[in-house]
């Protein structure tokens, strides 16, 4: 019978450098609540989103311990929990956001799993989201932030600042993880990848995500990428190699990326019963437990017998504890579910220039007259390099935006005066653009991002989802302020890639504000009001309109801003009320001559002037509505709602509205002319309506 050798297992001495004693706290208080949860609140029906972090947890904590530097953050995912334990958040908002009651991460406005922490003392946890991968470049934007503030504002105390994003092994196949890591590679930031390797991602075994499912194996060749990898169950070799992959990005100021095995001890949730693992399979995980490794490594030579069992039983009272305090909390106030969509007045925690205490020069809205006409890129090129120069947090972004001026040349001329570090390109991928810019704005800065084409921005989608609700999903502890520039719409020609204007879906994404501005005084002054505001924005720019001749304007000032959600009156009259936007404004305007009519250019869709509105169609008691966007579901559609729901008694003719029909932007221009609104075609339609 052959003999099977047995290996050999040596007890190394563990780290004195590491506080192993509050590491084994930490993972006590960790699995307490796992199990209180499993066994009581779930069952109680207490709490409805479950992520069991047992096997994760002993690395995540260690992880935590090594975050010293005030300016140090971390973006995680729904299985952080002992990260963020290990950062300080109290176990009773942990439980209470659980829960889903008022206080802790959203005040009841999300699921638990999705953390926060707004840490002013020392490294934040940034508002991660429900989506898989979307952690990874808001931390890259951070890190990015953090070359920012070190290179460019020469402030003290970013020298060995790092960004971390944790993944598991599913999210490697995801846009961001890519994203982030061409952005963290190519820009060398100071960026720690780590990828905790349970080998399923839910069900889907690892090898589904990636070949092999070994994503530091395949990464190897990857140029400026640190890669180390091992045992996250060992504590040893995981405090060894934590500690190796922390100090390499803070020494070398570039990426690491730190792949450790771990098991998932329980399934993906509560409801995933693991029928997909085989008996061996479970077994073989739950014998790779780190709990009892960390007691086999630290005790007795950090921690008697006794003095382990006391951390136990400490961490459970406090558990304990924290569950009396979290039942105790209440369901928030129902009259406060809509606050904090938008900016109201009371300041966010993090995020944004005014936390910092920065606030911008006082504004007007009375435009200077003086000067010649110039086009709308030339008002928007001023008025960007305007506010680059006097607030030096500003960032401009973009495929092509640089050397090149964008493909419209509207920032032409603006890397040359600022820099390559204030006005840059970026690599080919909106997700990362959009994403950088999330955790620029949470560390402060004011980002000012460049979708190349409104029709690009669909890869984006999930950042800018994310982006908008931030304020409103973490209760006004976090705020991601931006201004987000994206021309679109036709030009000379149209085609379905380039010429898209869909501004309707952006305004059914919570917490956008939207410009769509029609001329350069009005591109000049809501773009500033954008930039020097708190929120995030999205500021349409129609290329037609960037080089016409009607749209020009002179510019009205470096003190000029509009306030967005009020329309502008361009033409009065008494018989009909025209509502549009946007590049076809001049076309209304052209098409009311020799009629009695108001034309009102709303200027902004979100949020709209619906008082202009009512008030002009009450008077008048005719309204059409006339946009670029396609009928069905576009923005015409809810003014159409809004006057036939508020002025329907003071109509005299059906509210009408004059859209492209529902297809794609057309190349040919004689079909381009057949879908688009013309003065033509806004004029028989007034025609018709006044003859009612």
């Amino acid at each position: 019978m052959a003999q099977v050798a047995l290996k050999q297992v040596v007890r190394t001495a563990p780290d004195e450098t590491v506080d192993w004693k509050r590491i084994s706290y930490l993972l006590h208080l960790s699995r307490a609540l796992d199990e209180l949860e499993e066994t009581r609140l779930i069952p109680e029906k207490k709490l409805h989103y479950q992520f069991s972090a047992r096997g994760h947890d002993m690395a995540q904590i260690v992880l935590g311990s090594l975050l010293t530097d005030r300016n140090d953050a971390v973006c995680g995912y729904y299985r952080s929990r002992p990260l963020l334990l290990s950062l300080g958040v109290d176990p009773a908002d942990a439980l209470g956001s659980a829960m889903a009651r008022a206080g802790g991460y959203s005040d009841g406005r999300d699921i638990g799993v999705t953390f926060n922490y707004p840490n002013l003392q020392g490294p934040p946890a940034l508002p991660m989201s429900g989506g898989v991968g979307t952690q990874y470049t808001p931390a890259a934007g951070w890190a990015q932030a953090i070359r920012y503030y070190h290179d460019v504002l020469g402030k003290p105390g970013y020298e060995r600042s790092i960004a971390v994003v944790c993944g598991g092994d599913g999210s490697v196949a995801s846009n961001g993880f890519w994203s982030a890591l061409t952005l963290a590679t190519t820009q060398s930031l100071p960026m720690l990848f780590y990828i905790e390797d349970n080998g399923y991602g839910i069900s889907v075994p690892s090898g589904m995500q990636t070949p092999g499912g070994n994503i530091a194996a395949n990464l190897a060749a990857w140029r400026n990428l640190r890669i180390l990898q091992g045992d996250g169950c060992d504590p040893a070799e995981t405090a060894r190699l934590m500690q190796q992959a922390v100090q390499q990005v803070r020494g070398e100021r570039g990426p690491v990326l730190l792949r450790l095995t771990v098991p998932r001890l329980q399934g993906h949730s509560f409801q995933d019963k693991q029928a997909y693992k085989s008996e061996d399979v479970v077994r073989n995980e739950w014998a790779r437990d780190p709990l009892p490794r960390l007691r086999d490594h630290i005790v007795p030579a950090v921690l008697s017998d006794e003095e382990w069992e006391e951390t136990r039983l400490h961490a459970r009272q406090a558990v304990e504890a924290a569950r009396i305090e979290a039942e105790n909390r209440p369901n928030a106030a129902p009259e406060s579910v809509t606050r904090h969509v938008y900016f109201e007045g009371e300041m966010q925690v993090m995020g944004g220039l005014r936390p910092h205490g920065i606030h911008s020069p006082a504004t007007t809205e009375t435009a200077a007259v003086e000067g010649p006409r110039i086009t709308m890129a030339m008002a928007i090129r001023r008025t960007l390099g305007h506010e680059l120069a006097i607030n030096d947090r500003m960032a401009l972004f973009g495929e092509d935006i640089g050397r090149k001026g964008g493909v419209h040349g509207v920032t032409l001329g603006l890397q040359e005066k600022f820099g390559a570090e204030r006005v840059f390109d970026t690599s080919l991928s909106e997700e990362g653009i959009v994403g950088r810019a999330v955790g620029m704005a949470l560390a402060g800065l004011m980002p000012v991002p460049e979708i190349q084409f409104r029709k690009y921005a669909e890869p984006a989608t999930e950042q800018i989802n994310d982006c908008g609700t931030i304020r409103w999903r973490t209760n006004n502890r976090f705020a991601a302020p931006m201004v987000l520039r994206m021309p679109g719409g036709f030009l000379k020609t149209g085609d379905p890639w380039h010429s898209q204007t869909n501004e309707v879906a952006f305004i059914h994404q919570p917490g956008w504000k939207v410009a769509v501005p029609s001329n350069a005084t009005d591109a000049v002054g809501l773009l500033r009001t954008g930039l020097r505001g708190n929120d995030p924005v999205i500021f349409f720019e129609h290329r037609a309109m960037l080089d016409h001749v009607w749209a020009r304007r002179p510019y009205p000032g470096d003190d000029y801003a509009l306030p967005f959600g009020k329309a502008n009156l361009t033409r009065s009259g008494e018989r009909i009320t025209l509502v549009t936007w946007g590049a076809m404004v001049h076309r209304c305007e052209e098409a009311a001559e020799g009629f009695s009519a108001d034309v009102i250019d709303l200027r902004t869709l979100m949020p709209w002037d619906r008082d202009t509105v009512l008030s002009s169609v009450r008077r008048t008691r005719r309204c059409l509505i006339v946009h670029e966007d396609l009928g069905t579901a576009g923005f015409g559609a809810e003014i159409s709602a809004v006057v036939a729901e508020q002025a329907f008694m003071d109509l005299e003719a059906p509210v009408a509205r004059l859209t492209m029909p529902d297809i794609p932007s057309p190349h040919n221009r004689v079909l381009l002319d057949a879908a688009v609104p013309s003065v033509e075609k806004i004029r028989a339609r007034m025609e018709t309506l006044l003859s009612f």
